[in-house]
C-alpha cells in the first residue's frame, strides 16, 4: 500500500456560520475515495453532507466486492443502490462529486465526476484529469457572481440569487448538454472522466476537491499543480489549505473572487507510491 496523507477542514454554511465539512475521504487498502458533497440550496432535502458519506460507503463497498471492475460501472451501480434504498429520486435529490483512485501491482485507475480533479506525477510531468462540464454551463448575467462583483456582499440578497441560479441549474444536471453529478441517476457513472496508468508511470497523486484546487484554478496561488505538490511535501498539505484560506480572507466579501460561501470546506490528499510504509 502507498504511503496516504490527507488533510481536511471545514468552510463555513450559506449563513456564514461554522459547520461539519460535506467533504468526505475514505481510504481503502487498494482504492482512495474522494466526494464532495454538494451544499443543498433547498431545505426540505437532505444536505449533501448526508449523500457523500452515504455514497462514499456505498462505493467502498461495491469496490470490495467487485475488485476488478471498471470504475463507472462501480460508480453506477452505487448510485443506484444508494438512491433505491433512500428513496430518492432524479432531479429531487442530494448530490455530490467524485474522485476516486484504485491501485494494483501493475495500474493505476482514476475516476472524476464533477470538479474534484486527481491529478498524478510522473517521469513525464502531471496528468490532471478534470471534469470542467460544470465550469462550461454558460451563466446569464445578473447572477450571485455579478453581484458580488459589485460589492453586495453575502447578505439575504445573496441566498436569493444563489436559489435562483441553482434552480437554473437544477434543469441542467445529468443532462446531455450539461453536466454530470452523482445524484439519484446511475447513468451518471457512466458520464464520468476516467483515466489509467501504468503503476510505473505514476510516482505520486494528488486528489482534491474545488475548496483546494481554487488554489491553482481561480486564486493563482500557485502556478501549476508541480508547485502544489512541492509546498505539500515540503510544508505540509494542512499548510496549503492555510495557504487557500489566507487568500480568501483578503477578499471577505467575494468581490476578486465571486463564490458560494467565504470559505468552502476542503480535501487534499497525497497519495505517494515510491514511499511503501512496513
Amino acid at each position: 500500500m502507498p504511503r496516504i496523507t490527507v488533510a481536511e477542514q471545514a468552510g463555513v454554511g450559506l449563513d456564514g456560520a461554522p459547520r461539519p465539512s460535506e467533504d468526505v475521504v475514505l481510504v481503502r487498502p487498494d482504492a482512495v475515495i474522494v466526494l464532495d458533497g454538494a451544499t443543498s440550496l433547498r431545505p426540505e432535502l437532505p444536505s449533501g453532507g448526508w449523500y457523500a458519506h452515504r455514497l462514499a460507503g456505498q462505493l467502498a463497498e461495491e469496490l470490495a466486492a467487485h475488485p476488478d471492475a471498471a470504475l463507472p460501472d462501480l460508480l453506477a451501480g452505487a448510485i443506484g443502490t444508494l438512491a433505491a434504498a433512500a428513496g430518492l429520486t432524479p432531479g429531487h435529490s442530494p448530490s455530490s462529486t467524485v474522485a476516486l483512485l484504485r491501485w494494483t501491482a501493475d495500474r493505476v485507475d482514476a475516476l472524476v465526476l464533477g470538479d474534484s480533479p486527481v491529478v498524478a506525477f510522473g517521469p513525464d510531468g502531471p496528468r490532471v484529469l478534470a471534469d470542467d462540464r460544470l465550469a462550461a454551463v454558460p451563466r446569464r448575467g445578473g447572477g450571485y457572481r455579478d453581484r458580488l462583483r459589485s460589492g453586495t456582499g453575502y447578505g439575504a440578497g445573496h441566498l436569493r440569487a444563489l436559489r435562483a441560479g441553482g434552480a437554473a441549474m437544477d434543469r441542467l444536471r445529468n443532462r446531455e448538454g450539461g453536466f454530470w453529478i452523482a445524484e439519484a441517476d446511475p447513468r451518471a457513472g457512466h458520464r464520468a472522466r476516467t483515466a489509467r496508468w501504468p503503476r510505473s508511470a505514476v510516482r505520486e497523486v494528488l486528489m482534491t476537491t474545488d475548496g483546494v484546487s481554487c488554489a491553482v484554478d481561480d486564486y493563482g496561488i500557485f502556478p501549476d499543480w508541480p508547485a502544489v505538490l512541492r509546498h505539500s511535501v515540503d510544508k505540509g498539505l494542512l499548510s496549503v489549505l492555510e495557504m487557500v484560506r489566507a487568500a480568501e480572507r483578503t477578499d471577505p466579501h467575494g468581490i476578486r473572487w465571486p463564490r458560494p460561501k467565504p470559505h468552502d470546506d476542503q480535501a487534499l490528499v497525497h497519495v505517494d507510491f515510491t514511499e511503501i510504509p512496513k
